[in-house]
């Protein structure tokens, strides 16, 4: 049996799998039960009672962790004239117009981990949307990275504002920031990100929303939170 594996089992131990805690007290115990050497995501998991394969059950949205999520995110911006200039000034890591998105086609290569575009650099995007779909990387007014007020977006995205969707199982998965955190900063991202979720269930989704809510931190034991 591997070291990990030890570590794992006694740190299971300490969970009752047949309880669900409260987000303060599963707090705890994922700060508890974490036994990496690294400092470990705290990771939020929804299943959640919609038919993903039904359009108009999907779930998105976006929302601004109050204390980040612990993640830095490299950020591109595609824009032209003083858009770009407004971009770097906010702290963006990749800036660029058509000469990007020309390199990006032939390099097929993605250096960041959202994208921000003014809509008038939405028609040049098309051509390289077969790239950054499949990543989920394509600029949208749905999660508000489609806008003229690029210095805002970029450091908001900086700061905390994370985008989220539902998976092909129906579940929506977030880190909510690190296991050294305070555990008062890790319970109010997390009723951030809750709240957030509720507010995006669909008008069609019928029944139970909020199936099972587990926190868990990298590698480590599951604690289902009640809610």
């Amino acid at each position: 049996m591997s070291t990990r594996g030890k570590r794992y089992q006694e740190a299971s131990k300490l969970i009752d799998p047949k309880k669900t805690y409260s987000i303060e007290e599963a707090t705890e115990l994922v700060k508890k039960t974490s036994g990496v050497k690294f400092d470990a995501s705290v990771e939020a998991h929804f299943r959640l009672g919609i038919d993903p394969a039904k359009g108009e059950q999907q779930v998105r949205g976006v929302v601004s962790l109050p204390h980040g999520s612990g993640k830095s995110k490299r950020v591109a911006v595609f824009a032209e004239g003083e858009k770009q200039e407004e971009a770097r000034s906010a702290g963006a890591d990749v800036v660029g117009g058509k000469e990007l998105i020309k390199e990006i086609r032939a390099s097929e290569k993605l250096d960041f981990d959202v994208a921000v575009a003014t809509p008038d650099m939405m028609k040049e995007l098309a051509g390289i949307a077969k790239i950054l779909g499949p990543k989920g990387l394509m600029p949208s007014p749905k999660n508000e990275t489609v806008t003229a007020d690029i210095a805002k977006t970029v450091v908001a995205l900086k700061g905390g504002r994370v985008t989220f969707k539902n998976d092909d199982g129906g579940n929506v998965h977030q880190i909510v920031g690190k296991v050294s955190w305070d555990a008062v900063k890790l319970v109010e991202n997390f009723r951030a990100f809750h709240e957030a979720v509720r507010r995006a269930k669909p008008s069609t989704s019928k029944g139970t929303y909020f199936l099972t809510i587990t926190l868990t931190s990298s590698m480590g034991p599951g604690v289902r939170v009640s809610l």
